[in-house]
């Protein structure tokens, strides 16, 4: 099984109402929980830990997962409220106002973690799970607990506005980054995480020797590449869809490559530290396929695997 271990909030999303100015409508929403449900969309059998209430907006997360075939055994509930995130939408470009304090999934503690079954073989982390304390300080504990017997895929997916204390959430990713398998950057990303006068592909070589096997970086609109251990580089043209909004396509790009690997049978530490271009290629490619799909679509809707 692969286990999504992060975010899942609430988008409120503009929508034109009867009296003419936009209201809000909650929808299901999140980096990770975005991923989670992609592979369960695509097949995969997969798993969600984060911290959920048990609130009206939590009882919707929830409803959703179990929609979407992902298990919802790991969870860790709670009373508390759930994060909303408020979505401004312009040019099909998304940006977001949260509202976090002392909810569900912040609030998520070491000790809350719950042993893993032998069921899962790779973890996912991401978003702003790992920005917000303590649970993001939770979810890195729980990667260095599982690192050495589990994949592990991250992908920091860097929002700048909500990082508080910047040399506490460097040295946070930076052990998160070493102990991963694949790492997944964007453009931005990498300039964020090294600010200085080098090259994205000299940045990106950084995060090479920092520890994991593969590492994807994404440019938007550009190709989508894959650099290996030994430095070989895969790239992949991103398909021209028609663009409605972006909302999740990261995310369900990250599920599309999850979702091969795991065809492929590859998603094994001894299998990614040696593995050849090829597959990583057609992992690439199908990231790519079911992210077209999401953004030629309003909100975070992946494809399910007979849409394909």
């Amino acid at each position: 099984m692969l286990l999504c271990c992060g975010e899942a909030l609430i988008d409120m999303i503009p929508t034109p109402s009867a009296s003419g100015p936009d209201g809000y409508v909650p929808h299901v929403g999140g980096a990770v929980f975005n991923t989670a449900i992609a592979l369960g969309r695509l097949g995969v059998q997969t798993g969600m830990l984060t911290g959920l209430s048990t609130d009206l907006f939590g009882q919707q997360l929830m409803a959703s997962l179990h929609a979407n075939h992902v298990d919802t055994s790991l969870l860790v509930t709670s009373g508390r409220p759930t994060t909303l995130a408020f979505v401004q939408l312009t040019a099909g470009q998304a940006t977001y106002t949260f509202y976090d304090e002392n909810s569900a999934g912040r609030m998520l503690d070491q000790a809350d973690m719950p042993a893993l079954p032998d069921d899962v073989s790779t973890l996912y982390f991401g978003g702003i799970s790992l920005v917000f304390e303590p649970g993001a300080e939770a979810y890195a504990a729980l990667l260095k607990r599982e690192a050495a017997a589990r994949v592990v895929m991250l992908d920091p997916n860097i929002r700048p506005s909500f990082i508080r204390d910047i040399r506490r959430y460097r040295d946070r990713l930076d052990g998160m980054i070493a102990l991963a398998d694949i790492v997944k950057v964007s453009d931005e990303d990498l300039n964020w995480i090294y600010p200085g006068p080098q090259s994205l592909l000299e940045k990106l070589d950084f995060v090479r020797q920092a520890g994991p096997s593969v590492v994807i970086l994404t440019r938007s609109g550009s190709d989508a590449s894959a650099f290996l251990e030994d430095g070989t580089e895969i790239s992949v043209p991103v398909d021209r869809v028609e663009v409605v909004d972006t909302i999740g396509a990261g995310d369900t790009f990250n599920a599309g490559v999850l979702a091969k690997l795991a065809e492929l049978g590859l998603l094994i530490k001894d299998s990614l530290a040696s593995v050849d271009p090829e597959p990583v290629r057609d992992a690439l490619r199908f990231g790519t396929r079911v992210a077209g799909i999401t953004v030629s679509r309003a909100g975070a809707n992946p494809p399910w695997r007979h849409e394909l």
